[in-house]
């Protein structure tokens, strides 16, 4: 079937690949790939693992002339009345064997996050308690933190020629820079 006569009328592919689209409907229930499932087929039926001689024959008759054996039928109708029960649980380890970065994430993960968020709190309360003990006396309450040891003027010298950044404490000798 051609592009354009797939766009006009979607519903006839389905039509023409009946069979197989109860294989592919399987497929996705499991998350798993279409030939995967022709291959949990063939081990339930014959209760062996697909040879490789069998493996490039059910390929090419299966992908290429689109032909679904009865065991791949019966398999994938099994797979979807499971489903329509709601007994299927497509995280089953048997239903993904074939994968090989299939993992399961069980409580493990849990575990990890508890013990992640313990570790955060614990760095959290232990920083502030450090800091506590460590710090003077403040004199300011928002930052830049300045200790009161810090602010404190010296008595050194001369009080007078000491100033503060206002107008009145310039001495009158000095004349302001002029302006550019």
């Amino acid at each position: 079937m051609n592009f354009f006569k797939v766009l006009m009328s979607p519903d006839q592919e389905e039509k023409e690949q009946g069979e197989r689209m109860i294989v592919a409907k399987a497929a996705n229930l499991l998350q798993v790939g279409e030939f995967q499932l022709l291959q949990l087929a063939y081990a339930e039926w014959h209760g062996e693992e697909l040879g490789e001689e069998m493996s490039s024959f059910l390929f090419k008759s299966y992908m290429i002339e689109h032909q679904v054996p009865p065991w791949a039928r019966h398999y994938a109708r099994k797979i979807i009345a499971l489903s329509d029960d709601g007994q299927l649980d497509d995280r089953e380890p048997d239903y993904h064997r074939y994968d090989r970065d299939y993992h399961e994430n069980g409580p493990r993960g849990l575990k990890a996050f508890c013990v992640a968020s313990a570790v955060c709190v614990f760095m959290l309360v232990g920083g502030l308690m450090l800091a506590d003990k460590t710090a003077t006396k403040s004199a300011t309450l928002l930052p830049p933190y300045f200790g009161e040891d810090e602010l404190k003027i010296s008595d050194q010298g001369n009080q007078s020629s000491m100033t503060w950044g206002r107008s009145d404490t310039i001495p009158p000798h000095r004349a302001p820079a002029p302006i550019p």
